[in-house]
């Protein structure tokens, strides 16, 4: 009796737990594919929801402007950029509506390595979210391009368990 009452309860937090994950601002749910986007990093190199497959990706949301990005890049970078990008792995800036140089100078005093794009217009942002919504998000996708973990804001507990997901999605062969 004790068991079936902890598994029911078990049960209920992972279902409130990925529930939460599929609102927070969010369009896109957990187990939907990619949508499907065209941007250009920095150098200019093209990069889309295709170019991702075959690859497990963190798409990271974010803007100069946003403290809490700021907060977050530092462990992205150190905890997981370096982490697994040598690895079939990608963590994917995605700057929201800046210029090429306001990008430049945040990178630098960010000091991250991890390559960005640019969503000139946030027109992809909107793939992803709620119109208003706001940025500081995560979204990890699977080699076969589908969503298997959603992030909004930077809580510790959150990012570990990101950490977690990608992880294990690369244990995977």
């Amino acid at each position: 009796m004790r068991f079936k009452r902890y598994i029911t309860l078990l049960f209920t937090l992972v279902s409130l737990s990925l529930s939460a994950q599929n609102h927070r601002g969010f369009k896109v749910k957990i187990g939907e594919p990619l949508p499907n986007f065209e941007l250009k990093l920095l150098d200019q190199t093209p990069i889309n929801s295709d170019s991702l497959k075959g690859k497990v990706c963190v798409i990271q949301f974010t803007a100069s402007w946003c403290g809490v990005c700021r907060k977050e890049m530092p462990h992205l970078e150190k905890y997981v950029w370096q982490r697994f990008k040598n690895q079939e792995f990608i963590l994917l800036g995605v700057d929201l509506k800046e210029t090429p140089k306001v990008v430049e100078r945040f990178i630098k005093e960010t000091q991250i390595s991890y390559p960005i794009a640019i969503d000139s217009d946030g027109s992809v942002f909107e793939l992803f979210t709620v119109p208003k919504a706001g940025v500081t998000r995560n979204i990890v996708i699977d080699r076969e391009g589908k969503i298997i973990f959603l992030t909004r804001l930077f809580d510790e507990i959150e990012f570990q368990q990101m950490i977690d997901v990608i992880a294990k999605e690369l244990e995977k062969k």
